[in-house]
């Protein structure tokens, strides 16, 4: 049976960014956590590399600004830049007070060095940072009396009361219900939509909800165009989703094409720590030019015993596929990654709308600009988790309307076509895999704008004819992201960072700088 659920704090999203505001608001505020599957289900979970974080020594904040502005290709939010890594030891120092234990030895913390970066300051726990970072942080939700959380249950779209966002209707999947929740401040914390490309690293659940309920409250979105191809997943029939972390090519593993060779110094100075967007496009040119299907990842000449603890899911990850990583290379190919665009928020993550705040992947600070740095992504989770902590704690409370109407489905069917949800998704994935990928083109953006099109009217037709349920959700959200990448990408007018279109006649290289076209894509 449906019910209404009232807090003062509703938090949307279990992940890294979601689970750190709900620990520093639960001390003073009653909130309540949407989790689309299991608590930390989600992308935080599966980040291998590490959390980025420099000293408050000036030059090496600087530096690490610097490195963030220049992946971005310097159209990033400065103000952003500086707020965030300005509070990037803080952002350590509170994950240790939570329970997490970086890698260290009697001289200090253990840091690695990821591409993008001049220095090492990525601090991380072996090859499963975020996989410890959530495990520390869900051991204190369910010890903290002032979070409830409910898992397995979708937020639909936004409850709007006089122009102000006052809770969610959500769909609880155990129980096929719709239930109400309503709250003081909305926080979105969704994660980003990376799912919405065929070939990506990201677990099923990552459909851009938070943009796309967002977006039908007529929120602002912005950057929707720069998606984060990564460089290395691993290639493989069996092997579903699964990323090389960088911290690979950090440790002086080398690319290679087929024959052995290798190829990134033909493309940028900097080789296999040259910025990801140059690193996946390079990838992309050689697998066009030479009809391959992957390349190849080189980490056999280090020492074996040393990779092994150094690496140990993605020894034993690729041993299951009868790879050993000490004795040959990995078969690697790009596949979206992450979502840089997002929802437009200030720097205590308020967007456009009153009583809604967004952080983390589904936010869109201005932090990244086209191309985000490695491993400054669980950085800004942390720390917009803080900024929003700070901001609500100092807001004004409003007296939320008694009773919400509740979810009203006594009009539709339950479906008896599940296929056509099927084929949305399938058709949706192919549609951006193809035509808005790695590499774009004004005709590639034109015939993906149309049939996408198609796509929205048939699923919204499908929508408001049938009882929903996670599927059917998810699928409309992934149409309409898509169609909002597909806007965001038409309007670009230069190739910037993650957005590359062939077509744009502006001698951009393939590092997204103007300079002599040596290196430009071919037209496929």
């Amino acid at each position: 049976m449906a019910q209404q659920h009232q807090s003062d704090i509703l938090i949307i999203g279990s992940g890294i960014a979601g689970l750190s505001a709900a620990l520093c608001l639960a001390d003073k505020h009653h909130v309540h956590i949407l989790s689309k599957n299991k608590l930390c289900s989600g992308a935080s979970a599966w980040a291998q590399g590490g959390i980025a974080a420099s000293t408050h020594h000036e030059d090496a904040l600087a530096k690490h600004k610097q490195d963030t502005l220049t992946a971005g290709a310097n159209i990033n939010d400065k103000e952003a830049v500086d707020t965030i890594i300005n509070d990037s030891l803080a952002c350590i120092n509170w994950l240790k007070s939570q329970g997490v234990l970086f890698e260290h030895d009697e001289s200090g913390p253990k840091l690695r060095q990821e591409g993008g970066h001049s220095e090492r300051r990525i601090y991380y726990v072996a090859d499963h940072t975020g996989r410890a970072i959530a495990q520390a942080l869900i051991a204190k939700v369910l010890a903290h009396p002032n979070i409830t959380y409910f898992e397995y249950t979708t937020a639909i779209d936004l409850i709007l009361e006089d122009r102000r966002c006052v809770g969610t209707y959500g769909y609880r999947e155990n129980d096929d219900v719709v239930d109400v929740f309503t709250a003081q401040h909305t926080i979105i914390a969704t994660g980003g939509a990376s799912k919405v490309y065929l070939y990506n690293s990201n677990p099923d659940i990552a459909s851009g909800d938070g943009i796309a309920m967002a977006e039908r409250a007529g929120v602002a979105t912005e950057g929707m165009a720069f998606n984060q191809f990564h460089p290395t997943c691993l290639y493989h029939p069996q092997a579903k989703s699964f990323l090389i972390s960088e911290a690979l090519r950090g440790e002086g593993a080398k690319l290679e094409l087929p024959d052995g060779s290798s190829f990134m110094h033909k493309f940028h100075a900097d080789g296999e720590l040259a910025p990801r967007d140059i690193v996946a496009r390079a990838i992309d040119f050689e697998l066009k030019r030479l009809g391959t299907p992957c390349v190849y990842l080189n980490i056999s000449h280090r020492d074996p015993q040393w990779v092994k603890t150094q690496f140990p899911t993605i020894y034993q990850t690729c041993l299951s596929y009868q790879i050993d990583i000490t004795k040959q290379p990995i078969p690697v190919v790009p596949a979206a990654h992450y979502t840089c665009g997002g929802i437009k928020t200030d720097l205590n993550g308020k967007t456009s709308l009153d009583g809604l705040y967004a952080i983390g992947e589904v936010a869109h600070t201005g932090l990244h600009g086209a191309n985000r740095l490695a491993s400054n992504s669980l950085l800004e989770c942390v720390a917009m988790a803080r900024q929003v902590g700070k901001h609500i704690a100092s807001a004004s409370f409003v007296t939320l309307p008694r009773i919400i109407k509740p979810w009203d489905d006594s009009k539709v069917a339950a479906s008896d076509q599940k296929v056509v949800v099927s084929h949305c998704w399938h058709s949706c994935r192919m549609i951006m895999w193809d035509y808005v990928g790695i590499v774009r083109s004004h005709e590639r953006l034109a015939r993906a704008a149309h049939s996408m099109a198609f796509l929205g009217m048939e699923i919204n037709n499908y929508y408001r004819r049938f009882r929903v349920n996670r599927a059917l959700i998810e699928c409309r959200n992934l149409v309409m992201v898509a169609q909002n990448i597909i806007e965001s990408a038409q309007k670009q007018s230069k190739n910037v960072g993650l957005h590359y279109n062939t077509d744009l006649d502006d001698n951009t290289d393939l590092e997204g700088n103007c300079s002599t076209p040596t290196a430009r894509h071919p037209m496929d």
